[in-house]
């Protein structure tokens, strides 16, 4: 079993501050690990960077297409979303398509991240609703594969035929049963995996070229919604977005709670997985970005790069007071991929 090894460097003036340690496997769909990083068995939930692997049996049971479910929807379906207009008016229109509202959902209000949705809330005196919570999307699919099952709905129970039909994907996907799970911020099971099987899970969707079997074109079929909609995945100012809509469809990305992140790279069939041991958000946007510029699909000059890797540290005033970036061994090891 190894340490985690540091990844990212904060630093103010020329002072080393802070050092966010932590683990990444890169992996080739056909090849297996390609470079790996900390402890490639360390056990992680893989929280919000799941979220394409908790879709698949909503698109490979026939329930999205039974639906009628657009690429707009199946986007949603593995968003971490603000709770902007944009979000939550599509998630509703859905919810009505279903028969269903906001009621039916088991994900639990969220104040919205979104500026204008959030002060809508706060000085409006309006209290936020389920489909402001950044899983509603996702929760919405469950709904509609619980319908198309025709199971019961309290979608949310391990035990429901939507989180057994889940967990079959992600062992599946990821080539190991889960060692256990736990309950995510939105109420649902989130299943375990190493940092390698999540990896192994992203090169698998990596590689999907939706001419398969079902998984196959489902897998195809979410990644193509993902890129196609990056304002949906996350928002406006919010990681996901921004580099997927820098690197103009070349690669998929999710971020997860605490300090996770996962990218999919199908031009080189490839998948990564990195957790920062500490939870630290800045420290996984930093490395992301720093493993997407090394496989040339983003440029490390856009300014959505810009914000993450090497970013500068402004104070109060606007003074560039420090740094973030990537740790010297780790940026070393990149430029060799």
């Amino acid at each position: 079993m190894s340490d985690p090894v540091p990844l990212c460097d904060v630093w103010r003036g020329d002072f080393l501050e802070s050092r966010h340690r932590g683990h990444v496997v890169i992996a080739h769909v056909d090849d297996g690990p390609l470079a790996t990083w900390g402890d490639a068995a360390a056990i992680v939930l893989p929280r919000s960077s799941s979220k394409m692997l908790q879709a698949l049996p909503l698109v490979e049971s026939g329930a999205a297409d039974a639906a009628g479910l657009t690429t707009e929807n199946l986007a949603l379906a593995c968003a971490s979303h603000t709770g902007a207009a944009i979000h939550t008016d599509r998630v509703t229109a859905w919810l009505g398509a279903l028969g269903l509202t906001e009621a039916d959902l088991r994900c639990g209000p969220q104040m919205p991240e979104d500026p204008e949705a959030h002060r809508h809330c706060y000085c409006g005196g309006h209290a936020p609703g389920q489909v402001h919570n950044n899983c509603s999307g996702k929760h919405t699919g469950f709904l509609t594969l619980a319908r198309h099952l025709g199971a019961g709905p309290e979608y949310i129970e391990a035990d429901h035929p939507v989180q057994v039909a889940v967990r079959d994907a992600f062992e599946d996907m990821t080539g190991a049963p889960s060692p256990g799970w736990a309950i995510d911020g939105c109420s649902a099971p989130n299943f375990t995996t190493s940092v390698a099987g999540l990896a192994t899970a992203m090169a698998r969707l990596a590689g999907a070229r939706g001419t398969g079997d079902a998984r196959d074109r489902a897998g195809h079929r979410l990644i193509a919604a993902m890129v196609a909609h990056p304002d949906l995945i996350a928002g406006e100012g919010r990681a996901c977005t921004d580099l997927m809509r820098a690197m103009g469809g070349r690669a998929a990305i999710k971020t997860g709670a605490e300090g996770v992140f996962v990218a999919i790279i199908p031009e080189r069939r490839i998948g990564v997985a990195l957790k920062i041991a500490d939870g630290t958000t800045r420290a996984a946007e930093c490395a992301i970005a720093a493993i997407l510029v090394a496989f040339g699909v983003l440029d490390p000059l856009h300014p959505a790069t810009r914000k993450r890797l090497d970013a500068p540290i402004l104070n109060r005033r606007g003074i560039d007071a420090g740094r973030i970036t990537t740790a010297p061994a780790f940026a070393k090891d990149l430029r060799r991929l």
